[in-house]
């Protein structure tokens, strides 16, 4: 008689996990349900987007001057009420928010703070493409009740976990505690994350890349050529690999987690004030997803050095990426030290400015954070 497969909701996953942990509180479990929830809320709410008026654009633009989508304000609002008063948290924040969130001083705060993406890829929405929430947790660090800007900007190799919810033919929420990665598809019909996909890593055999091709006019130097060789077209001894690219970052990367590959955002010199830092947020799409393809046997790098390595000095500092595969991200690294001089020499500036507080720099120091 075949022995059944054991049925593990999220909850019961992540309690199983605590109990390794005598010294725990449970805290931090309680925070990661909280999360789940929030994604079954939105979860519903995209299947339902066609049906209702969740669906098209805001009359409201975001911090960067982009155009909001209704359901990115519903998904930001969903996890912000999931969070504000639990006692966990003592403050968020939001890609859609220009400053840090505060927890209510109705409310007590806990010793966390959240950062979130409540939807990457929202172009997609009117398309039924995927969509995705990425989040990340850090550990209140600084004195005092409320969390703190200085709170929210650590090195990503300081997060205590980090995850993403993608939205598609089915929901999955992926997450890390920093002891390996493991995923859970959503059962509609008892509501609830079921673990499909325990001990996640990448396969040694890389199958896509995913990057915007449409963008090629813009790449540097080393970018184009690296890109011609994962085409096959440049250098000798590997098979070329496939392209596929959707548009929604938490698409892209959930496929080449599963699959094997790279996907990349470079930075480029269209007008060499901004566009070299590339287009992703260090703070609420590359930490995390960095974490997380760290902890299933890749490498995430700005084509510079590990991202979490990388000292924040803003909220919304963005970041190019290249994260998958261990070879083909060093290979990047090499056609980037090879041939982007230019371009190294625009981004290292911004890439290791520090933060104009010295009190704070010093506090991350005395925090491991360097």
């Amino acid at each position: 008689m075949t022995k059944k497969t054991p049925l593990v909701t999220i909850e019961r996953h992540i309690f199983e996990h605590q109990k390794r942990y005598p010294q725990a509180t449970g805290t931090f479990t309680k925070m990661l349900q909280d999360m789940a929830l929030a994604a079954k809320i939105i979860a519903k709410e995209t299947t339902r987007a066609g049906l209702t008026n969740i669906i098209g654009a805001a009359e409201t633009d975001n911090v960067f001057g982009e155009r909001q989508q209704k359901l990115d304000l519903f998904a930001d609002r969903i996890i912000f009420e999931m969070n504000d008063h639990t006692e966990r948290v003592a403050a968020m924040a939001s890609e859609e928010h220009e400053d840090l969130i505060d927890i209510p001083p109705s409310y007590s705060t806990g010793n966390y703070v959240l950062l979130f993406d409540p939807l990457d890829g929202s172009s997609n929405i009117d398309t039924n493409a995927s969509i995705g929430t990425i989040f990340s947790v850090h550990r209140k660090f600084t004195r005092g009740e409320r969390g703190t800007m200085e709170d929210m900007l650590q090195r990503g190799k300081r997060l205590m976990a980090a995850g993403y919810v993608i939205y598609g033919s089915s929901t999955m929420m992926v997450y890390t505690t920093g002891h390996g990665v493991h995923g859970f598809t959503l059962d509609p019909a008892i509501g609830e994350f079921i673990l499909s996909h325990p001990d996640i890593r990448i396969p040694e055999q890389p199958k896509y890349y995913s990057v915007n091709q449409g963008h090629e006019k813009y790449w540097t130097p080393g970018v184009r050529r690296y890109v011609k060789w994962l085409q096959g077209i440049e250098g000798k001894g590997h098979d070329p690999l496939g392209h596929r690219y959707i548009g929604s970052m938490v698409g892209d990367f959930h496929r080449n987690l599963l699959k094997g590959g790279i996907f990349l955002y470079p930075g480029d010199l269209r007008d060499k004030k901004q566009s070299f830092a590339g287009k992703i947020r260090l703070m609420f799409e590359a930490q995390a997803l960095s974490f997380i393809t760290e902890q299933a046997g890749g490498y995430a790098s700005d084509g510079i050095g590990n991202i979490l390595d990388v000292r924040p000095h803003s909220l919304h500092q963005r970041i190019p990426i290249f994260m998958g595969n261990v070879s083909l991200v060093k290979k990047a690294e090499e056609y980037i030290q090879k041939y982007d001089k230019e371009w190294t020499e625009l981004y290292l500036p911004y890439r290791n400015k520090v933060l104009e507080d010295e009190t704070v720099s010093n506090l991350h120091d005395q925090n491991g954070t360097e």
